[in-house]
């Protein structure tokens, strides 16, 4: 899916292309392989997704404060966790958890049908859906709930990605895995994460780590 180009959308400065372009370089050079996912990173405004006062350190590969106690992931994770859920194929509908600044939400609408996204602090989903509006993402439904509770209604998933960290897996989001579904998420406590990937084939399931990681916690409720 094409990203609109509209206003200040394409950046300048160190928000320019050419930021965008030295990103994907680092990412390619740490391992990132998947080109669909470095071609989406290369073009997708990351500037946008933070506040005008960060917007100079929206392509370097760290992750970034939106308020809240919340933050931008680090364009690696994101594009880490996206080839994870691309590696067998295109998943045609994406349950993310944690919708945050919309970032990775918009990674994945750049490269999948459907993407369905939950996030919890309803202050953080209205200004990610005033994102989506603006870059023209329209294949993104998303949803003011608990992550915990994911969103069954619309389920089964063919992908799940889950953006906060819980000490174990979410028994009900892997209920909403199709039959041949994964999961991303990062799993363990606090200073002690693994992103891990679950495979779902039928009634059988296969994990494997993918790495350490920090996120913040996957809390349950709304506000």
């Amino acid at each position: 899916m094409a990203v609109s180009s509209a206003g200040d959308v394409s950046g300048r400065g160190m928000t320019s292309q050419r930021a965008r372009d030295r990103l994907v370089a680092r990412l390619r050079e740490h391992g990132i392989e998947d080109q669909r996912v470095l071609g989406v990173i290369g073009q997708l405004p990351r500037h946008l997704f933070v506040d005008e006062a960060l917007a100079s350190r929206a392509y370097e590969d760290t992750a970034l404060p939106i308020g809240l106690g919340q933050f931008i992931s680090q364009p690696y994770i994101v594009a880490k966790m996206t080839a994870a859920v691309l590696r067998t194929g295109v998943p045609q509908r994406v349950l993310e958890v944690g919708t945050g600044s919309g970032y990775q939400a918009a990674v994945l609408a750049c490269l999948v049908p459907q993407v369905h996204t939950v996030e919890r602090i309803d202050e953080l989903l209205y200004t990610a859906r005033r994102r989506f509006r603006r870059l023209g993402l329209k294949n993104i439904r998303s949803r003011h709930a608990d992550g915990h509770v994911g969103w069954p209604e619309e389920g089964p998933f063919d992908a799940i990605v889950v953006t906060a960290g819980a000490d174990e897996l979410v028994a009900p989001l892997l209920r909403q895995l199709s039959e041949t579904g994964s999961l991303v998420a990062p799993v363990g406590p606090a200073g002690a994460q693994e992103l891990v990937r679950v495979q779902r084939d039928g009634e059988a399931w296969r994990s494997e780590k993918l790495g350490a990681v920090a996120f913040v916690p996957l809390l349950a409720g709304v506000i």
